[in-house]
């Protein structure tokens, strides 16, 4: 499954590179380098957060999860998830907020145009998947709404590293530390759900209270401001590829 997203990854690096004659940082941030502490800052804190609200689940509702550990599945599950996930959200980041949100950028000459567009189609894409089959389609709600997360985040903070993290981490806790029998990841996780599927909380609460906590945190932590004209603004200078990412200001 995460073979087709190394192959995307590297075909989507190898076009940048040598079709659009740009660098890969460019491609991931307005940053002279990459930051890798913002990625680590999204990832680790999105990791505790997550991790806490699931356990608090399975804390109030004890009879819906069955522990599943087994030390060999589950350890390999752990070395896989970190090793080879990472490839498959870096692909869908650097797809749909990298380049989409650029290229977009630039052909609209505005930033709430490629937000919509990117964040809508990062949730349809996720159409397919069998949960919201079981949920019905207010589960795209959960899902576009990631999307704008991750969109916002990009623009605020005018690169793709906080959401790098955010959105590797996210993945790799759904792999190790629940699964069901009717989600897109199947796993050998500690938890298994034997409940019914239905749309509880946990569907609204990230996207209606967690999500925006998180951008009050960054916005302290990173000096966010202009929110309205970094996120609806247009651009009204012509961008320097070689440098691009400058589609954020003006």
């Amino acid at each position: 499954m995460i073979l087709m997203f190394i192959f995307g990854l590297i075909s989507l690096i190898i076009g940048v590179k040598y079709i659009h004659k740009r660098t890969v940082t460019s491609l991931v941030t307005s940053r002279k380098r990459i930051d890798w502490k913002r990625f680590w800052f999204g990832f680790i804190l999105w990791g505790i957060i997550s991790s806490v609200v699931i356990m608090l689940g399975i804390y109030l509702s004890p009879d819906n999860y069955v522990w599943n550990f087994k030390a060999i599945p589950f350890f390999t599950l752990l070395a896989v998830s970190f090793l080879f996930l990472p490839f498959q959200t870096s692909f869908e980041e650097l797809l749909f907020r990298g380049y989409f949100m650029q290229g977009l950028g630039i052909l609209t000459k505005n930033r709430w145009f490629p937000l919509i567009f990117t964040s809508v189609c990062f949730g349809l894409l996720h159409g397919a998947n069998p949960e919201v089959q079981k949920l019905g389609y207010i589960s795209m709600v959960f899902y576009i709404g990631t999307g704008f997360f991750y969109g916002i985040t990009t623009l605020m903070d005018e690169g793709t590293e906080l959401s790098l993290g955010l959105h590797a981490i996210n993945n790799i806790v759904a792999a190790f530390f629940v699964t069901t029998d009717w989600t897109v990841f199947q796993t050998d996780a500690l938890y298994v759900d034997t409940s019914e599927p239905s749309v509880g909380w946990e569907m609204f609460f990230p996207v209606l209270v967690l999500y925006p906590i998180l951008l009050f945190i960054f916005s302290k932590k990173y000096g966010w401001k202009n929110w309205k004209e970094k996120l609806t603004g247009k651009i009204t200078k012509p961008v320097n590829l070689k440098e691009n990412y400058r589609i954020l200001e003006d």
